[in-house]
């Protein structure tokens, strides 16, 4: 063998290993974007159903929000409908729904629902609970990520 053929086929057998990491390295990467980065936030939605019960008691959703209840079933939707999150919401927690003290025990309440999630960065959120239609988030950070939405608005 010449030397300009043992050359040649150095080359050669250095085209071939640089193309097949190139290929493996699109195997490994599957060839697709980088999922986008997640960070976590909490969904709150406080359900204004106007309840009469004590502050800080589990509760749910009731009249016409009876939906809203400890494991119904949550989506995260972003701007395209794409699912974002899922799961079930906890139990909700009573909040008063006055300011003022009304010096009883049993007062009217709403119930607030409070949901760690992560998800990337979107420019807007749709809740789904139990399949009803979408409720708009509203990105709050005044106490923290949140997203955040009242029912009814």
């Amino acid at each position: 063998m010449t030397r300009s053929s043992r050359h040649r086929e150095s080359v050669l057998a250095a085209l071939l290993v640089g193309a097949a990491g190139a290929a493996l390295a699109l195997v490994a990467c599957g060839g697709a974007a980088q999922p986008e980065p997640r960070s976590a936030v909490t969904v709150r939605v406080l359900v204004r159903d106007i309840n009469i019960r004590p502050v800080g008691v589990d509760c749910a959703g009731t009249g016409a929000y009876t939906f809203f209840h400890n494991r119904a079933p949550f989506r995260i939707l972003g701007p395209a409908g794409e699912v974002l999150a899922a799961g079930e919401l906890p139990p909700g927690t009573s909040v008063a729904a006055f300011e003022e003290d009304l010096e009883v025990e049993r007062i009217p309440t709403y119930c607030e629902f409070a949901v760690p999630v992560e998800v990337a960065d979107q420019d807007g959120y749709r809740l789904v609970v139990d399949d009803r239609p979408p409720i708009e988030l509203t990105r709050d950070d005044s106490e923290g990520p949140a997203l955040v939405a009242v029912v009814p608005s």
